[in-house]
């Protein structure tokens, strides 16, 4: 028998292994991995006896939902494949499976996992949604139901809201990375709140929302954003990223939006309770006011000075009686007083009594009309006595005598020389 070589047994070692074990899967827990920055992924699997290497190319690796790490029990399906320099053979995976569960759960799972540790769902992170948003942006595809539905609930609820379409495929290749850029343009438009759904389907029609770019997305927009995606069954990761999570696309727009019948139940609703305010305001206030107006009447001016009046009343009264009862009790003291007075006063009288009728005789002894002697007469002008020297021509005088009285007019007046006889001859001129 010739010898083989190493190459030669090596490739008949190949072509064996490799058409016998042309398909095949195989379970075990991965022990170690490695990603390579050429996108293969290098890993194996073992069991308690054996391992087994594998490899799985960049072309398949790249399909893969979920992300492998050690110690995972997983399916693995593929080939077997040998690399003839080395004598080395290796399972080729073509698809992973986790054991027992799918991968889009797996990959769900680790997902969650890994945007929690993140802080992606905190709840202090999140951001209220206004109460009367003015402007909400729809992200999705304009096409769909979930476009129809919101539109209809915000015309019956809340008109006063625009709805602004950001349109973009919500299932596919390339749709988490197209969710991811409109809300980030929903996000700097200025809208109120960003809805981002679409209406129900499978768990592969939803995967576009489980993905890291619309996580990403959601998470660093400064607008509230709600995710609306699938029906009420339907747990994503936009759930847990998003403000608010609504069951369905509908029931978004119901969650944000007032709705306009109960707002005007609630206006009148508050009308009438703002109104019984004002009357208990205004019947609390207004007895509030009387009772300043009666304090205020208390120690007003006119109380005052009404009360003042009062008390001098009383003191005035008071007085009078005290002066009342003084002047009593001084009267029996200035009794004797009184009389010894009277005495007095009569005395002084009667001797002033007798000094006036003294005067009175003396008067009528000096009286000039008694001192008027036979012949002569008293001489007055506008009822003044004059002497003869005062007078002039024409003036009028009154002439008295003891006994009568003689009205003249002056026709001629001269001087007496010394010597010369006082009596008036009128014939002599």
């Amino acid at each position: 028998m010739n010898p083989l070589s190493v190459t030669s047994l090596n490739e008949k070692i190949k072509s064996l292994l490799e058409v016998t074990f042309e398909a095949i899967s195989v379970e075990g827990e991965i022990s170690s991995v490695t990603y390579h920055n050429s996108g293969h992924i290098y890993f194996s699997i073992k069991d308690e006896k054996s391992a087994l290497r594998c490899v799985m190319w960049r072309s398949n690796a790249s399909k893969l939902k979920f992300r492998l790490e050690k110690g995972e029990h997983i399916v693995v399906f593929g080939n077997i494949g040998v690399y003839t320099p080395r004598g080395e053979y290796q399972l080729i995976a073509r698809s992973i499976e986790p054991y027992g569960k799918g991968s889009l759960a797996l990959a769900f799972e680790q997902m969650k996992k890994r945007l929690s540790a993140k802080g992606y769902f905190d709840r202090a992170g999140k951001k209220p949604i206004p109460l009367f948003p003015s402007i909400v942006a729809v992200v999705t595809a304009q096409g769909g139901a979930a476009l129809q539905d919101m539109t209809r609930v915000a015309a019956r609820r809340w008109p006063l809201s625009e709805i602004v379409l950001f349109d973009t495929p919500v299932q596919g290749e390339g749709a988490a990375e197209s969710i991811a850029r409109a809300i980030a343009e929903a996000d700097e438009y200025g809208a109120d709140v960003i809805v981002v759904g679409r209406g129900g389907g499978s768990i592969e029609d939803l995967w576009a929302f489980n993905e890291e770019p619309v996580a990403d997305a959601i998470f660093r927009a400064k607008t509230p954003v709600v995710s609306a995606v699938g029906h009420e069954v339907d747990t994503l990761i936009s759930d847990f990223v998003a403000d608010l999570r609504a069951p369905t696309p509908s029931a978004a727009m119901e969650m944000i939006l007032p709705d306009a019948d109960e707002m005007l139940f609630t206006l009148d609703e508050l009308e009438e309770r703002m109104r019984n305010r004002e009357r208990e305001i205004l019947s609390r206030k207004s007895s509030e006011l009387d009772e300043i107006q009666r304090a205020l009447k208390n120690v007003s001016v006119q109380r005052r000075l009404k009360m003042l009046q009062e008390s001098f009343v009383r003191v005035e009264h008071d007085l009078d009686e005290v002066m009342r009862y003084r002047l009593s009790s001084l009267s029996e003291t200035t009794l004797p007083v009184e009389r010894r007075l009277s005495e007095a006063m009569s005395f002084v009288l009667k001797s002033k009594s007798s000094q006036i009728e003294r005067v009175c005789d003396i008067l009528r002894m000096n009286d000039p009309r008694h001192k008027i002697k036979e012949g002569w007469a008293e001489v007055s002008k506008d009822g003044r006595r004059v002497p003869l020297s005062s007078l002039a021509i024409g003036d009028t005088v009154v002439l008295a005598d003891a006994d009568n009285v003689v009205e003249a007019v002056v026709r001629e007046k001269r001087e007496i020389a010394k010597g010369e006889n006082h009596i008036w001859n009128s014939k002599k001129g």
